[in-house]
């Protein structure tokens, strides 16, 4: 078991790499966006992955290959058997495992090269803006508005880059949510609005592989400052019809989260 508390959360610092991580990162380097400059940045970058589900499980899975030097796992659950039809981190032989302890072991197998930290509970408000205060990048892998709120509350308060993701029965979106940019709660005004569940509306497995993966790319290149990212643009997915769609995002100037007036 590796589990660990968030008063242990810390920064790491890497030096430059050595030639087992150029072997293990080759593909990365040889891209001229990323280089072994940006892959130094993701090597010595930290973020926070809160929700080992569905979107959590691609999520960690890309992350970790990727070389984020230290990924810390929020959860408060137990893996059971029907969270494998879509929940990839997890096996048959972890049922009954906390969520954090089984993904820990399974990023472990696929990275050595990466500190690994997990909260095995939820998280207060205070402890929440405390983690978000200490990471480069958040990642909601939740799947509650109750969840998504306080969550993009805390990163703009420590003005930390937030990308959220959803997907329920055959449909996903995602963004990047930026210090400066529009938030979470520019988005959804009602902050008493609920949400159906997968466990009551069902989901199609692959979706959250999609739209989990999507988030991974949008962290690797908002830490690695590759390409445009989502910031103030949500990209909504209809995996029924395979049709991907972007809608433009505001800044709500009477936005109680993140306006400045």
């Amino acid at each position: 078991m590796f589990l660990a508390y968030p008063y242990e959360l810390s920064k790491c610092y890497y030096s430059p790499m050595n030639d087992e991580q150029r072997l293990r990162y080759s593909r990365h380097i040889l891209l001229p966006e990323v280089g072994e400059q940006g892959q130094e940045i993701l090597l010595d970058s930290h973020v926070v992955i809160i929700g080992l589900g569905g979107l959590g499980s691609a999520v960690a899975l890309y992350l970790a290959a990727a070389g984020v030097g230290k990924i810390t796992l929020v959860d408060d659950d137990y893996v059971e058997l029907g969270n494998l039809q879509r929940q990839v981190v997890h096996q048959t032989s972890r049922i009954g495992q906390m969520k954090v302890e089984s993904a820990q072991q399974q990023l472990r197998d696929i990275n050595p090269d990466i500190q690994l930290e997990a909260i095995p509970r939820r998280l207060s408000d205070d402890e929440l803006a405390k983690v978000a205060e200490v990471c480069d990048l958040v990642l909601d892998c939740t799947d509650n508005f109750p969840s998504r709120f306080t969550i993009n509350r805390a990163c703009q308060q420590a003005a930390t880059p937030l990308v959220s993701a959803a997907a329920i029965r055959m449909q996903g979106q995602v963004s990047v949510f930026m210090p400066e940019g529009p938030c979470y709660r520019c988005l959804y005004a009602d902050e008493s609005k609920t949400v159906d569940t997968c466990a009551e509306r069902g989901v199609i497995g692959p979706l959250l592989g999609v739209m989990g993966s999507m988030q991974a790319l949008e962290a690797i290149k908002v830490l690695a400052q590759v390409g445009r990212s989502l910031e103030g643009r949500l990209l909504m997915f209809d995996a029924m019809l395979s049709d991907w769609r972007t809608l433009q995002l505001s800044k709500d100037p009477e936005c109680p989260v993140c306006s400045q007036a």
